[in-house]
């Protein structure tokens, strides 16, 4: 599903114009990532955990040249779905 799928769903499951929940779904994805920035955990109970995740660094080979090389540690966003969206998930 792309935005523009996911915001006519919006639309039509909450008789909202277009427009509206454009800005709607605009405003919650940039509230998470703001949130994520600061280091904050998200959590929305029934759906699930948005979180920032440490990940280490490790040695990589590059595939062009075979050479070894390391690539840093990082931070990666990271979701886990809470038991509500496992069960409806598997209920399909």
């Amino acid at each position: 599903m792309t935005k523009a799928e996911l915001v006519n769903r919006i639309a039509e499951k909450g008789k909202y114009s277009k427009k509206e929940a454009e800005k709607a779904l605009s405003t919650v994805t940039s509230a998470i990532s703001d949130a994520l920035v600061k280091g904050e955990k998200v959590t929305l109970i029934g759906f699930g955990t948005f979180e920032v995740r440490d990940r280490a660094a490790k040695e990589a080979i590059n595939p062009a040249t075979k050479e070894k090389i390391m690539v840093p540690a990082k931070k990666v966003p990271a979701f886990k779905a809470g038991a509500a969206l496992k069960s409806a998930v598997d209920a399909k």
